[in-house]
């Protein structure tokens, strides 16, 4: 009788382990940052529009608006409905720390308020002036695609959003829009 318990508690707790394991797998920033750009870029094939961004940001504004922050998980990984097209949707407050950032996730809690980008502009600045101003609206900049270092020339739209009463800005880019594109939304 001794020898079946013994049996039973063991394998009990090897299956709880294993379950702790998969569960601290998932939940590892790194391997789900991972996860989430290797997904970015798996959708890079369908070129997003502009209006493809605002009607994903604004879908993620309402979410945010409805769960706040807990909805910040439905941002990240291989299911996320907001990594889409080669792009991704990021969140900051005003004060340009970083809230989520679905590929970067080091950048999370770090303030970006005084960060330039390749050309010495203080996009972070930019956007929350232009989301402040506006409500919503474009930002030219440079940034890296994912997967890669080099920066590029990225055009993100952003838009202020209240996140379980505090403001913050949500923003998604695109990095091969055409000149024609970026002269109608940046005005």
């Amino acid at each position: 009788m001794k020898t079946i318990i013994k049996v039973v508690l063991v394998s009990l707790c090897m299956a709880f382990a294993l379950q702790a394991a998969v569960v601290l797998a998932q939940n590892n920033p790194e391997e789900l940052a991972k996860e989430s750009e290797e997904f970015c870029l798996s959708t890079a094939s369908t070129k997003p529009t502009p209006s493809m961004i605002i009607e994903k940001v604004n879908k993620a504004a309402a979410l945010l608006e409805k769960e706040g922050k807990a909805a910040f998980p439905k941002f990240k990984g291989k299911e996320s409905e907001f990594i889409f097209a080669g792009t991704y949707i990021w969140i900051h407050d005003e004060g340009a720390v970083m809230r989520m950032h679905p590929i970067k996730y080091k950048m999370e809690g770090q303030n970006y308020i005084d960060l330039k980008d390749s050309n010495g502009k203080l996009f972070f600045t930019a956007m929350n002036e232009v989301a402040k101003a506006k409500g919503a609206g474009w930002v030219e900049y440079m940034w890296p695609k994912p997967g890669e270092k080099t920066p590029a020339r990225k055009v993100s739209y952003v838009k202020l959003v209240k996140v379980d009463g505090e403001p913050m800005i949500m923003g998604c880019g695109v990095y091969d829009m055409s000149e024609a594109d970026i002269a109608s939304v940046i005005k």
